[in-house]
């Protein structure tokens, strides 16, 4: 993400298990740590449940978490949305509704869930910005590495893969590197269309395996010098 938005490390804060106290004393351990920017999240169901519940003295929704943090004197929060709306809101004018709700929360700026076309971004960010949300959203990628898994999430998720994409991947499913470099390579030219559209940065889903970002960072730094 750009300097200018002033973001260095960043927690990950869900509601899923903890309680009001809990969350508190989280939050506290990270500021006495040295960490000041907090993504806050309501959370996936646990696994082996298909609905999110409250744990009880806890928040049923991001908002309520981003208000709380925000209370607590997080300097600076972060909050989810959803391109192609979150799969429990109905349409994708009640998903702005929850997410203007986060914003006026305390929200200082949004990262978007993963998605495949660019077009989705501007197009929801046009949406965002029509309703009177006026933070930086900065677009999420996840660089596709295996194609059973691309599949599971897009899934969870409610997010669509283009279709040429998805005939791509079948191409190759049965070959992981070639995964790994059209990833790479599709992941790139998005990045570098959302740049250069104005995006305000990119945030990477990483899955805790860096080699495709560090491809890509260094993708985009060569054409930066062209």
């Amino acid at each position: 993400i750009k300097a200018e938005l002033g973001i260095e490390a960043m927690a990950h804060l869900t509601c899923v298990g903890s309680d009001r106290a809990e969350i508190k004393e989280i939050v506290e351990d990270l500021l006495a740590g040295g960490v000041e920017n907090i993504l806050c999240l309501r959370g996936d169901p646990p696994k082996g449940e298909s609905a999110f519940e409250a744990t009880e003295g806890g928040f049923s929704y991001g908002n309520e978490l981003v208000e709380y943090a925000n209370e607590l004197n997080v300097p600076c929060i972060a909050a989810a949305c959803y391109p192609e709306g979150h799969v429990d809101s109905p349409t994708l004018r009640e998903d702005l509704h929850h997410l203007k709700r986060k914003v006026d929360a305390g929200a200082d700026f949004l990262i978007t869930q993963l998605f495949f076309d660019n077009r989705q971004y501007f197009d929801f960010v046009d949406r965002a910005r029509a309703v009177g949300i006026d933070v930086p959203i900065v677009p999420g990628i996840m660089p596709i590495g295996n194609f059973e898994q691309i599949q599971r999430f897009t899934k969870m998720c409610g997010a669509s893969i283009p279709e040429q994409l998805l005939e791509e991947l079948e191409k190759r499913k049965e070959e992981p590197q070639a995964i790994h470099e059209l990833g790479v390579a599709y992941a790139t030219i998005q990045c570098l269309g959302l740049l250069q559209g104005g995006a305000p940065g990119i945030h990477f889903y990483t899955l805790n395996k860096s080699t495709a970002t560090r491809e890509i960072l260094s993708a985009l730094r060569m054409h930066a010098r062209l």
